[in-house]
């Protein structure tokens, strides 16, 4: 009775076991997204870490877009599947006795932080990972949030002020070309930092090196404003966030909490909270599994 958890990233796929509904195994196997053969990859690595074992579900938790229903994904970061992959049909040919599940990662991270990690006790929450990109899910009483297609949730093409550069989606002023990892990181060097990497750049900025410091501090400006509008929006008072950059510290929290201090106005936003997510980076993955869970039991 084998759960299978696969996700798909921009850079990264991952996979590993889910053995219960609080329980993403640690055994996580990652590889970095090939340059052909992606769907090879992902086969073998479900292969890999079912080990033998009868596989009686998949949960897939990719990048977007995806459309749920049709099981297709398009990520637009890998070429080969830019123009949409059936995903799901893949997996199903691979492994015949699993029944499969595919969600927009965050999608996942919302139902996850819920299930387990910081929206436990929340009917209406917000779930955010800041890494290289930006992933965000929804809970609205008590349930995740998927949308029309499955791609609800997608805080990081939220329109900011004051930022009017080129997102990868094809528009202008997203979020993520502010508060992504990899728009930090760009940002950083474009004033001179020389750092090797985004968790250089986080280590670097907690410990209070100016331009880290600087290029984080505007990420959460940004964050910040992102969120006071989302929870306007869905009256939410929570929102759970994890990540890479979320291991920042002050260099983040600080200017993240100024902005929702300073746009939070409503009567009914004053309880508006900004947490850490415990569940480090299994969220994404302990969804993955849930829905297939859930999927499995119909």
């Amino acid at each position: 009775m084998t759960v299978l958890a696969l996700q798909i990233g921009d850079s990264e796929f991952a996979a590993g076991r889910v053995d219960g509904p609080e329980d993403a195994d640690d055994e996580i196997v990652r590889i970095p997204v090939p340059a052909r053969g992606a769907w090879d990859a992902c086969r073998n690595l479900l292969l890999e870490v079912a080990a033998g074992d009868e596989v009686t579900a998949i949960g897939i938790a990719s990048s977007g877009p995806i459309d749920m229903a049709a099981g297709v994904i398009a990520p637009a970061e890998i070429t080969e599947w830019r123009a949409g992959f059936t995903i799901v049909d893949a997996a199903s040919k691979a492994f015949p006795a699993a029944k499969v599940s595919l969600a927009l990662d965050g999608a996942c991270l919302a139902m996850a932080e819920h299930t387990a990690g910081g929206s436990v006790d929340a009917m209406d929450a917000l779930a955010l990972v800041v890494s290289d990109r930006i992933v965000g899910g929804v809970l609205v009483g008590g349930l995740t949030v998927v949308g029309r297609t499955g791609n609800s949730g997608n805080i990081g093409h939220m329109v900011v002020a004051g930022s009017d550069e080129r997102c990868t989606c094809g528009g202008r002023g997203c979020l993520e070309t502010v508060a992504g990892g990899a728009a930090i990181l760009r940002w950083a060097k474009s004033e001179g930092w020389v750092g090797p990497s985004l968790a250089a750049l986080v280590a670097a900025a907690k410990v209070g090196e100016d331009i880290p410091s600087a290029a984080v501090g505007r990420a959460g400006t940004a964050l910040g404003q992102a969120i006071a509008s989302t929870a306007a929006l869905l009256d939410l008072d929570l929102v759970v966030l994890g990540g890479v950059v979320a291991d920042a510290g002050p260099a983040l929290w600080k200017p993240l909490g100024d902005a929702v201090a300073t746009h939070a106005r409503l009567s009914y936003l004053p309880g508006l909270r900004v947490i850490p997510s415990p569940l480090e980076d299994v969220g994404v993955m302990l969804g993955a599994g849930l829905f297939a869970m859930a999927l499995r039991e119909l």
